[in-house]
């Protein structure tokens, strides 16, 4: 099972991620604003599971906010 890392602070909400995970389990964390405003992006603790460690959001993420671990 693969885990995903966001560094919250860094996001944009660009939401680049999100269209890239092929799962489509990366979402906007609406329920939290980080330090530069943004609703930054997560992956909710029961659909982790479910991530097949592509690394497709981190490689498209501009910021290197994501880290994925395999």
């Amino acid at each position: 099972m693969a885990k995903v890392i966001f560094n919250e602070d860094l996001c944009k909400g660009c939401e680049l991620c999100v269209n890239a995970c092929p799962k489509k389990i990366i979402e906007m964390d609406l329920g939290k604003i980080n330090v530069k405003g943004y609703h930054p992006a997560t992956i909710k603790p029961e659909n982790m599971d479910k991530c097949i460690g592509c690394a497709f959001c981190a490689m498209m993420c501009p910021d290197t906010v994501i880290t994925v671990i395999k």
